[in-house]
């Protein structure tokens, strides 16, 4: 039996909700409360600084940077090339000028060329030594007749 329909319960039932309790009413808007977060005002947003402008004006000054240097690097590869073609040119200039055929000197005959023989003595000639000088080939080849070039008498 459902204890909703007996008359003590009915009893109850109305005085409770003629003393403000009511249990249906109070289930539903407790559930409705946990539900519902409650009513806040209207708030202002806060000011938030964000670091990304100064980083563009860093990056873009570092960019400048680069590009300044590779600028100077460039104009100084450009110099150095331009030196080097006209030092180039020039070299070309004086070697064409050299080629040009000249002719000799006529030689002096009335004084003629005498040698004269030099203060240094003669070299002394020395017989070559074909032997091997580790002594592990001398013992292998030692009896065969092709190294053999030193006569001994």
């Amino acid at each position: 039996m459902d204890k909703a329909y007996t008359t003590a319960n009915l009893k109850t039932r109305d005085e409770l909700k003629e003393r403000g309790y009511d249990k249906d009413y109070y289930y539903y808007s407790k559930a409705s409360y946990q539900s519902k977060s409650p009513t806040r005002e209207n708030t202002k947003p806060q000011e938030v600084k964000l670091h990304t402008q100064e980083r563009a004006t860093k990056r873009a000054m570092f960019n400048y940077m680069v590009a300044a240097k590779l600028s100077i690097l460039e104009q100084r590869r450009k110099q150095e090339e331009m030196l080097h073609k006209m030092i180039e040119e020039e070299e070309i200039r004086l070697l064409r000028k050299e080629m040009i055929p000249r002719a000799q000197l006529m030689p002096f005959f009335d004084r003629p060329f005498v040698p004269q023989r030099s203060s240094r003595p003669l070299t002394i000639p020395k017989e070559p030594s074909f032997r091997m000088m580790s002594s592990k080939c001398c013992n292998c080849l030692s009896g065969t007749p092709i190294y053999n070039f030193q006569q001994t008498t």
